[in-house]
């Protein structure tokens, strides 16, 4: 059989291992030694949705199978927790400027800023769903005394306002909004995340 892990061929012998059943079991198990898990299987070029996992599982290993799987550890979820961190420090060190920039006219820059802020907000749900996959880390997390959950909960509403208030370029409520609600709780995102 054939084996590719995050897209890399990994030379592999197997151990008694008859089905791709006894294969995923063996593999999931080392995997969870080194705090990683599997994402995604792809089975001779088919990606397997939960609900096929046990059609797949008394598949008999032959040479020219081909499993890849997607792997996460628990490592790379931590380092991208505080990629995030940096992107919203340096964000929030410019959301003061936005309501500056819309009143100068400079909506350009002010939009850049934006979307910096919805592409890292992205990333960070994206971290924190996967963050999921490890419960021990996702309930160590905790912004300014509040779960993720709630704080994404609380959290969404002011980001649509704020999207609202830049659709009708209302300046006054885009400041206020950046300065008294967004700004600080980015400073608790990143010092949550700093401490992981």
């Amino acid at each position: 059989m054939h084996l590719k892990v995050n897209g890399e061929d990994v030379g592999i012998t197997l151990d008694g291992e008859k089905t791709v059943g006894d294969f995923l079991k063996s593999f999931e198990s080392e995997a969870a030694k080194n705090q990683a898990t599997t994402t995604k299987i792809t089975l001779d070029g088919k990606v397997i949705s939960a609900d096929e996992i046990d059609g797949i599982l008394e598949t008999e290993l032959k040479d020219d199978t081909l499993i890849e799987l997607d792997v996460v550890s628990k490592a790379t979820i931590i380092e991208s927790f505080h990629g995030c961190a940096s992107s919203f420090s340096e964000i929030d060190s410019k959301l003061p400027e936005i309501s500056v920039l819309l009143q100068s006219g400079k909506d350009r820059e002010a939009s850049d800023i934006i979307n910096s802020l919805a592409v890292t907000m992205t990333d960070f749900v994206h971290v924190a769903r996967m963050s999921a996959l490890f419960p021990e880390l996702y309930d160590q997390i905790s912004i300014d005394g509040n779960s993720l959950q709630a704080f994404f909960e609380e959290f969404s509403p002011i980001l649509k306002d704020f999207e609202q208030a830049m659709e009708s370029k209302d300046s006054v409520t885009v400041g206020d909004l950046s300065e008294y609600e967004i700004s600080p709780r980015l400073k608790n995102v990143v010092q949550a995340l700093q401490t992981l």
